[in-house]
């Protein structure tokens, strides 16, 4: 099975996937008793949020012919390549486990990854003149995210 997305669709993945994104360190903020573990879940969650707005914009500013137009992949390789990271679910209503501070971090990491990934394929795929340079700013948060997070992981683990 083939799969080809245009920008339109794509960005609408990017807006799941930072929807989600907040869910999950809401949801992980609500059942963690650790204040300082509550306060980096929520900075996570609200800089998810900033990257939906983002993306939203960028999304609401394509053109007619962006929504239509289909980026030129005569083997279908990028298609295929956003298909398999949105079939990953990069947030996407897995199941994490939230049970302790460890384990979402953990989910949290492995989620930032695939999510860096996807933009990563994503910023070659969305026309010139699309704000690629945002793209390529939210990628930066994310891996300070992973950043973040891998800090604090080892932390616990001292």
């Amino acid at each position: 099975m083939s799969f080809v997305f245009n920008a339109d669709e794509i960005f609408e993945m990017a807006l799941k996937i930072e929807k989600n994104g907040e869910k999950f360190y809401r949801d992980s903020a609500a059942g963690i008793g650790d204040p300082e573990a509550i306060q980096l879940l929520l900075k996570l969650a609200d800089m998810e949020v900033d990257h939906h707005r983002i993306f939203n914009g960028m999304k609401t500013a394509l053109s007619p012919a962006d929504k239509k137009a289909m980026t030129f992949d005569p083997n279908n390789e990028a298609g295929l390549y956003l298909a398999s990271l949105a079939n990953t679910k990069v947030f996407f209503e897995k199941d994490i486990d939230t049970s302790g501070l460890e384990a979402i971090l953990k989910d949290a990491l492995a989620a930032e990854k695939d999510s860096i990934a996807f933009y990563l394929g994503m910023k070659d795929l969305v026309p010139a003149g699309s704000n690629r340079e945002k793209i390529e700013e939210i990628v930066r948060e994310e891996m300070q995210h992973i950043r973040i997070l891998g800090e604090r992981l080892a932390a616990l683990k001292k």
